[in-house]
């Protein structure tokens, strides 16, 4: 498959795999911005993104950032429409003690692109039974 993108920002750069075998595509920064600590900011990547119909876009935190900065992608994953074409943003939140400055350039999150299914929805008379039941939020144990 072929994604386009569209520039919208002279500094944007596109998005690109570290390795071939990656699921994940870095995406970067436009802009220099402060991540407060404890704090969440809007970053640009100055690109729009042309999916194709039935796909979708995942914006994911960058593994590396998580671990040594605090630093994720506050609502991950993000999911881009096909249909959007408008400016992919990135909200990142530093869940870190310090601030955390973000340079034009650097690699704030990754995107997985992947197929989309839509169901065909309908009202249902009754529930069946499952060995779960109505189970959830930590039933099965820590």
């Amino acid at each position: 498959m072929t994604l386009r993108f569209k520039r919208i920002h002279p500094d944007a750069a596109l998005p690109s795999y570290a390795h071939a075998s990656d699921a994940g595509m870095d995406v970067r920064s436009v802009e220099d911005v402060t991540v407060p600590a404890k704090g969440r900011v809007l970053v640009h990547t100055g690109l729009v993104m042309l999916l194709p119909p039935m796909f979708e876009a995942q914006v994911r935190p960058r593994s590396g950032l998580a671990l040594k900065h605090g630093i994720t992608v506050l609502n991950t994953p993000g999911t881009i429409d096909a249909g959007y074409r408008g400016e992919v943003g990135v909200i990142l939140a530093n869940f870190g003690d310090s601030d955390f400055e973000v340079r034009k350039g650097d690699k704030i999150a990754q995107i997985v692109v992947a197929p989309v299914l839509q169901a065909q929805i309908e009202e249902a008379d009754g529930i069946d039974e499952t060995d779960r039941g109505s189970g959830g939020f930590g039933s099965t144990g820590v």
